[in-house]
């Protein structure tokens, strides 16, 4: 069932689901806690607008993933090449928080549709495929979210917007077929994968991209495919592992250039009133707290955006001859 409209930027949460990891483990597991907690803290977020995930239906999940492959997934039958393409040890756990992403990035499109802007602070697992996960995604939340709100008739055209430094091609598959899917990935040329995907428009990045360049491939490349393709839902892949901190990264963008970004991101998609849900993707910073800044900037910018979008929504609810609801 869709969330009810609210008058504050609603987000969903998993990080309720404790993730077991071997020490040492180079996936930053706690910038999930870290950053709701930030957010909550500086009030950019409120407590009561944050909503523990569920684990999605075994029928949200086998609506985009191969059947077979979701339940060895969940059963733990992977096999040794599976679990090492994916980086992560199998657990209960493992299954239920990826569950738990996928649950919180169907709702938060829900409310995004009703609300304008909405988001997961998890989610952006894009290198998951129909059929396998691979890199730290078993699976894909973004194409199931897709898929289930394509089947229910609530959008016709979506959009992804994946601004990760890697390329989003477990998504770029499994829409390669699907011609109102637009997949939009701007990532690094040399990083991961080494074979790359054809996404509906890929904007690869030299290593060493600075914030001119990014911005300036981004100005280039966003306003003409989002007019192009008409959206009618915006997934905003934002990962923040373009920032010269982070170890997987390559590139050289500083938090201004990151905090710019996705300003112009959310202008972009409110000059052209279309509904957007975050999720939070890639970022590995050293330390952690780069990372986690980085990633928080990208919520203020989604708040500064849906507070515009408010007082424009209560503007013309106000003009004469203006009806409500």
């Amino acid at each position: 069932m869709p969330v009810e409209a609210a008058t504050h930027l609603r987000a969903w949460t998993s990080d309720h689901i404790e993730l077991p990891l071997p020490p040492n483990h180079p996936f930053p597991i706690a910038k999930y806690r870290m950053l709701r907690e930030k957010l909550v803290g500086e009030r950019t977020l409120r407590g009561s607008d944050i909503t523990r995930s569920e684990e999605a239906p075994l029928e949200w999940l086998t609506a985009a993933h191969d059947p077979e492959y979701v339940q060895r997934a969940i059963d733990g039958q992977m096999t040794p090449a599976e679990v090492r393409r994916l980086g992560l040890p199998w657990s209960p756990e493992l299954v239920r928080r990826a569950r738990a992403a996928a649950f919180g990035t169907v709702q938060a499109s829900y409310a995004a549709l009703e609300d304008g802007i909405a988001g997961n602070l998890a989610g952006g697992t894009h290198h998951a495929f129909r059929e396998r996960g691979e890199a730290y995604c078993l699976f894909n939340d973004i194409a199931i979210a897709i898929t289930l709100l394509r089947a229910e008739g609530r959008v016709r055209r979506p959009f992804v917007l994946d601004l990760d430094v890697h390329q989003g091609n477990g998504t770029a598959v499994m829409f390669a077929d699907e011609p109102d899917v637009f997949t939009y990935s701007m990532h690094g040329r040399n990083n991961y994968p080494t074979r790359k995907e054809i996404s509906s428009l890929d904007v690869e990045l030299d290593d060493g991209a600075n914030d001119h360049q990014v911005l300036a491939a981004l100005h280039d490349t966003v306003p003409d495919a989002l007019d192009s393709h008409a959206p009618d839902l915006v997934l905003y892949q934002s990962g923040v592992d373009a920032l010269h901190t982070d170890r997987l990264g390559r590139l050289r963008m500083t938090h201004a250039g990151l905090a710019e970004r996705d300003a112009r991101v959310f202008r972009w998609l409110e000059e052209r009133d279309l509904p957007v849900v975050l999720t939070v993707g890639g970022g590995y910073g050293r330390p952690i707290e780069t990372t986690v800044e980085a990633s928080a900037g990208v919520w203020r910018a989604a708040r500064a955006s849906f507070a515009r979008r408010s007082r424009e929504r209560a503007g013309r609810a106000g003009r004469p001859g203006a009806t409500g609801a």
